[in-house]
């Protein structure tokens, strides 16, 4: 069987078994393809007079784009003949640093042709953090817009500095991609075990790590994905998640088009929840996924004023309270399904549509993937770590490093990490990254990060400092170490929240940062501040970014 004939009897069969959980997840087998690459030999193939709307964009100001499938896989054609023009050889990597502008499709398809590896960055990092990205990343051309071309050092540089929109010295111009040939030759094989993408995830060391996926683990990985969804072709998807994460690139790209579904882009500058309500009852959108930050902020308008014809309702990036799933419920007759899955992975499990969903519960484990929950010593327990075995993971079993348990009924639940590290809007911090920023500022002797309760980011990033000698506990001087983390760190990695404070410790001296843990949330559920705590409201500043900006 050819390559794609595999990848694409995978996908049939999850579509045509999406309302029949067990016999999917009994029958599914995973596609047998040791040389396949995505674009090339699914995406081209199935693009082929293929006119169907693959990108929808609506703008701002009510432009709109559309893309067919065709479209796209021609005008990529010319993007990869393009780059490699310029130089760009399979194996090195592009940092690709864009908003959701139709340039952001083509360029990933391009690089998957080329065999390069795309290295996402989101528009909030700081020159520090793509000054690491790029050389730990090892990349060989950058990618972005004038917006954000001066947080990049180009002078006297190997790397290849492309921008999207107009004219820079020292920069090449996309547009230039246009003159390009439309036909691709492969002249490469590809594995699928190739890499494809480059993610940096906070983990429990001061410097985000590196996580690879390839065509294997990513693409043919988010078949899962795709049938947690629900999506079918035809169907226009609308994703809510912020260029330059994993999510994005499952929830509006991949999964998606897996399905030859329509990715809908609602273009604002900033979330308007009554704005995005309007846009996915005018245009008609079947499938929706989106944090819980999300889904909370709409449910601040009236949501049985929005004929929205949604046949999917997802979330995923935190457990959902109840209360939201109800509202929607009973506002649109359709019940919010929930997934859970990590930048590492795919989705694991969800409640897929034909599940009958149990109240606080993540799901079942999705076709291919077999789940597990170990304790310390590596036994089957019903509460413990969850753990995964599948062809398309490097490691048997993946440790994922979250805690959950299960019922008598096969349901997963999600209880929390076992790493010290937490979801702010639906990121995941590491409190030991910002911990190593803050250290860096004079007035700080000792400090650790935990996290806060808050009403719709989930949590904030809370710094607990003990301050140098000589140093006074002010509103002053909290405000001055917020600010010190705001030059310093991406929006959501930002401290909002101070306390000056004796750090818990044993006799031994080690810090007992789960004390501090449960000394927050019983101040937060008691709505309790302590003399010498200041958040970011105390400073009555207007700041440049708002939550929105903070989405993943």
């Amino acid at each position: 069987m050819s390559t794609r004939g595999s990848f694409d009897q995978a996908r049939d069969f999850l579509i045509l078994h999406r309302a029949d959980y067990d016999y999917a997840y009994k029958n599914f087998a995973w596609p047998q393809a040791p040389d396949f690459n995505w674009a090339l030999d699914y995406f081209d193939k199935m693009a082929v007079g293929n006119n169907n709307p693959a990108l929808w964009i609506i703008a701002e100001d009510g432009k709109e784009e559309k893309y067919s499938f065709a479209d796209l896989s021609a005008r990529s054609n010319q993007v990869a003949n393009y780059m490699k023009k310029l130089g760009l050889k399979k194996g090195e990597g592009i940092l690709l640093m864009l908003g959701n502008e139709s340039a952001r499709w083509e360029i990933m398809l391009a690089a998957i042709k080329l065999g390069v590896i795309i290295i996402p960055a989101s528009q909030f990092l700081t020159s520090q953090e793509l000054e690491d990205r790029l050389l730990r990343g090892r990349a060989r051309m950058i990618v972005t817009s004038k917006e954000y071309a001066d947080r990049f050092k180009v002078e006297n540089t190997e790397v290849i500095p492309v921008l999207v929109d107009g004219t820079l010295p020292n920069w090449k111009e996309y547009k230039e991609a246009t003159e390009e040939n439309a036909e691709f030759e492969r002249r490469e094989g590809t594995s699928i075990l190739d890499t494809i993408f480059l993610y940096f995830a906070s983990s429990t060391t001061p410097k985000p790590k590196m996580v690879e996926h390839s065509h294997l683990s990513f693409a043919v990985g988010h078949l899962a994905t795709m049938y947690w969804m629900g999506l079918r072709p035809g169907d226009i998807h609308l994703g809510v998640s912020s260029p330059g994460w994993a999510m994005h690139d499952w929830n509006s790209f991949i999964a998606p088009w897996n399905a030859e579904a329509t990715i809908f882009i609602d273009r604002l500058s900033r979330f308007n929840a009554k704005v995005l309500l309007d846009t996915m009852a005018q245009y008609k959108i079947t499938t929706f996924c989106a944090p819980p930050t999300v889904w909370r902020l709409l449910l601040q308008e009236d949501l049985k004023q929005y004929q929205v014809p949604l046949r999917e309702a997802l979330s995923t990036g935190e457990p959902l309270d109840q209360d939201t799933v109800d509202a929607v419920q009973a506002a649109w007759g359709v019940t919010i399904r929930e997934g859970f899955g990590q930048t590492e992975t795919t989705m694991l499990i969800g409640v897929t549509p034909s599940m009958k969903p149990m109240r606080e519960t993540l799901g079942k484990a999705l076709p291919g993937y077999a789940i597990e929950l170990l304790d310390s010593d590596g036994k089957e327990t019903n509460v413990g770590e969850i753990c995964i075995t599948s062809p398309t993971l490097p490691q048997q079993p993946f440790h994922s490093g979250d805690v959950g348990k299960k019922n008598a009924d096969g349901y997963y639940s999600y209880i929390g990490r076992n790493d010290e590290l937490f979801k702010c809007s639906d990121y995941r911090i590491s409190p030991f990254e910002i911990e190593a920023v803050l250290r860096e500022n004079p007035a700080v002797r000792e400090v650790v990060v935990i996290p806060s309760a808050d009403p719709i980011k989930h949590a904030v990033p809370k710094a607990i400092v003990v301050l140098a000698k000589g140093i006074e506990p002010t509103k002053e001087v909290a405000i001055d170490l917020m600010n010190f983390t705001r030059n310093r760190l991406a929006p959501f990695k930002r401290v909002r929240r101070v306390e000056f404070h004796d750090l818990s410790k044993d006799a031994e001296g080690n810090l007992q940062r789960i004390d501090m843990i449960k000394r927050e949330t019983e101040k937060r559920n008691a709505n309790e501040k302590s003399p010498y705590e200041f958040w970011e409201q105390d400073a009555r500043a207007s700041l440049p970014e708002t939550w929105a900006q903070d989405l993943p």
